[in-house]
């Protein structure tokens, strides 16, 4: 009896301890699963995954300071203009910053690109140095990424842009073109008797871009040839539109448009069809018209008009551009030798820079003020265009003009326009970047 009582408590033993073995196993199992469980969804929430746009271009999941969204909308944004158009805003100022070395050079030259006219092929027309390559802006409280022509032809896919203003304005399209082409080439499908106004096409992305020569953005009749020599006073409309960009207004998406130097010349101002005045055309019949009137009378029409259109449009209005003539201007001897930026504080901008920016920023401001649907930006690069004396093309507007003379004495130069590559580049970034910046209707 001892003994079968013994095997029988023998045997419960181990019956005991393989059922406690099997719920602390069932314990451990539901407390990992938990734990798997909890961690999961915590994860799932916390790592963001990388977008991808079309034609495999991943696009960055968190954006780099400043900057809100590599993503572009497709649709007009709002107008989330910087500090620099509204104290109030959180956005840094672009346009306030420094130029700074940049080793890695221009981002196409006249080799990869076909598109530079020849008055800004500094390269080939034999200028001897390329320092002024090597710069790139840099805005004092944020990072401005290079322009990503992959990027912003996506973007401008089934749209339209198009630039409106002077010779400047040209010089821009052309830098535009050069980027562009890294990703497609444009074919050109439309210009003028002159080559002044042009427009190409971008098949892959059915994306047109046009630049309408309007240097007034009013009426006007012009009496001058292609090298600035005038027969006559320029007949300026101060109150009607140049038709040639008002009756293709409707076909933008984009617009980049500028006033600039031409009012400097001598015209003749007309409102309502009737003689005003004029500005520096010596006449004793007429009385003579301030600059300031007449820039802002037409910056008025221009604004009021893009504003008040039941045509809904992005536009960006550009500042002046100051040129960097010293010792005489254009047709007196004037010339650009300096192969450096300046730094901030080492220029200050001439009178009538001053004045006619004044001008822009109080139009633009009473514009913006007044806009009914469609959005304006203001494109302020008079202040970081005026630290680059070293961006002209001087007397390299023609090809060797040094050849067989001696010195510049009877070499015209260019001190307004600017070389391509050249610093003009940057004002793709500064565009692109206000363009990332803008939010959805």
């Amino acid at each position: 009896m001892k003994k079968m009582k013994l095997d029988m408590n023998n045997n419960q033993i181990p019956s005991n301890l393989k059922q406690n073995q099997m719920f602390v196993k069932i314990a451990i199992g539901l407390i990992l699963m938990w734990l798997a469980y909890h961690f999961y969804f915590s994860s799932s929430i916390q790592i963001s995954p990388v977008v991808e746009a079309d034609d495999d271009h991943r696009l960055p999941s968190s954006p780099p300071p400043v900057v809100a969204n590599l993503t572009l909308s497709g649709e007009i944004p709002v107008n989330n203009t910087s500090i620099h158009e509204d104290e109030g805003s959180m956005e840094c100022d672009v346009f306030t910053g420094e130029w700074v070395r940049d080793p890695t050079g221009p981002r196409y030259t006249n080799r990869s690109c076909n598109t530079i006219e020849h008055h800004q092929n500094c390269m080939k027309n034999g200028r001897p140095d390329s320092d002024y390559f090597y710069w790139r802006w840099s805005p004092v409280d944020c990072d401005l990424p290079a322009f990503d022509p992959k990027l912003f032809l996506e973007f401008m896919r089934k749209k339209s842009m198009a630039f409106i203003g002077d010779s400047i304005t040209r010089n821009h399209v052309q830098s535009l073109l050069c980027i562009l082409s890294q990703v497609e080439e444009a074919v050109e499908v439309y210009h003028d008797d002159e080559y002044r106004s042009r427009r190409w096409f971008f098949g892959s992305h059915n994306f047109s871009l046009s630049v309408i020569w309007s240097p007034f953005l009013t009426k006007a009749k012009i009496f001058e040839d292609n090298d600035g020599h005038s027969s006559g006073a320029i007949e300026l409309h101060l109150d009607e539109l140049n038709s040639v960009w008002v009756d293709e207004f409707s076909n933008f998406d984009y617009i980049m448009i500028a006033g600039g130097k031409w009012f400097l010349k001598t015209a003749v101002y007309y409102e309502n069809n009737t003689i005003i005045g004029c500005h520096n055309c010596n006449k004793a019949n007429l009385s003579e018209v301030v600059l300031d009137y007449a820039y802002r009378k037409a910056l008025h029409t221009t604004l009021d008009f893009i504003t008040r259109s039941n045509h809904k449009v992005y536009a960006f209005f550009r500042t002046t551009t100051p040129d960097h003539f010293e010792n005489g201007e254009w047709n007196t001897g004037g010339y650009c030798n300096r192969t450096v930026p300046f730094k901030d504080g080492e220029i200050d901008m001439r009178d009538i820079d001053t004045i006619m920016r004044d001008i822009e920023l109080e139009e633009f401001a009473n514009a913006k003020a007044a806009t009914n649907g469609s959005v304006l930006r203001l494109f302020d690069t008079t202040r970081l265009s005026l630290l680059r004396p070293d961006g002209h093309p001087g007397p390299y507007r023609a090809f060797h003009p040094l050849d067989g003379k001696i010195g510049n004495a009877e070499v015209q130069n260019d001190c307004l326009h600017w070389c391509l590559p050249g610093p003009i580049d940057s004002w793709n970034d500064l565009m692109m970047n206000l363009l990332v910046r803008g939010e959805r209707i």
